[in-house]
């Protein structure tokens, strides 16, 4: 991925040689850019350049914002009621809801509906997102017809971040390049937890300790709001792994 040094303001030129070229897959333009033809591109918010070559995408890292759902995003809802045939998903506070089918899920059937009650936490895909209709989700793979990994989330704890650290959360870079690395650090330290994260901006922590729930939880809050590099995310963990002890 490109350099999270490189920043850039609305309207700057971007250095193509940043500008990622894939042999077989188009460039996709993420959040913060615009294509003005014939061939140039331009950042609408100010934040970072990001890339990723594999998938010859390149987007503006910001962390504020409010989350716009696409399609293929992971994220992280919760059920506000179950209609007819799907339950009514709320993504971020005070926003419209999405549409969960009661069938959008691993072995559904019209006989063998999952049963979520109101407030109940669910990992889901974004299917569609189209202008003037609701976002719809599924917990289940189009692929192979299971779950890999979505569906309820059951126990934990739920914490909010800003979409700039679920993406990174999302996608992992080495610490060389200013990664995230206070997961992998509980986990090498002997901390036993699951996580599950959001685009929206959403951090879901579960443990049979709920110290190291709110430890860890702690840690991906702490990380976001302090911009802390990787050194001072291992010296968090730690402290934090010594205070469980």
């Amino acid at each position: 991925m490109a350099s999270p040094d490189t920043f850039v303001m609305p309207g700057d030129n971007i250095d193509p040689s940043l500008i990622p070229s894939h042999k077989k897959l188009p460039l996709r333009l993420g959040p913060g850019l615009r294509h003005v033809p014939p061939n140039k591109i331009v950042p609408t918010i100010a934040g970072r350049i990001m890339t990723d070559p594999k998938k010859n995408t390149i987007w503006v890292e910001n962390g504020g914002g409010r989350y716009i759902p696409s399609p293929g995003d992971l994220v992280i809802g919760t059920v506000h009621r179950s209609m007819m045939d799907a339950f009514q998903v709320h993504l971020v506070d005070y926003s419209p809801p999405t549409l969960l089918p009661h069938l959008a899920f691993e072995l559904a059937s019209k006989k063998n509906r999952p049963q979520l009650a109101p407030g109940a936490l669910v990992y889901a895909r974004v299917v569609s997102a189209r202008k003037y209709m609701d976002p719809e989700l599924e917990c289940v793979s189009p692929a192979t017809g299971k779950a890999d990994g979505l569906g309820p989330l059951v126990g934990g704890m739920l914490f909010h971040v800003s979409l700039g650290m679920s993406r990174r959360l999302l996608m992992p870079r080495p610490a060389t390049d200013g990664g995230v690395v206070v997961l992998d650090e509980f986990g090498a330290l002997g901390a036993a937890f699951e996580t599950a994260v959001g685009r929206n901006g959403r951090v879901w922590v579960n443990s049979e300790s709920v110290k190291t729930v709110i430890a860890v939880g702690r840690a991906i809050q702490e990380t976001d709001n302090e911009n802390l590099s990787v050194e001072q995310q291992k010296k968090l963990v730690r402290k934090l792994i010594k205070d469980l002890s």
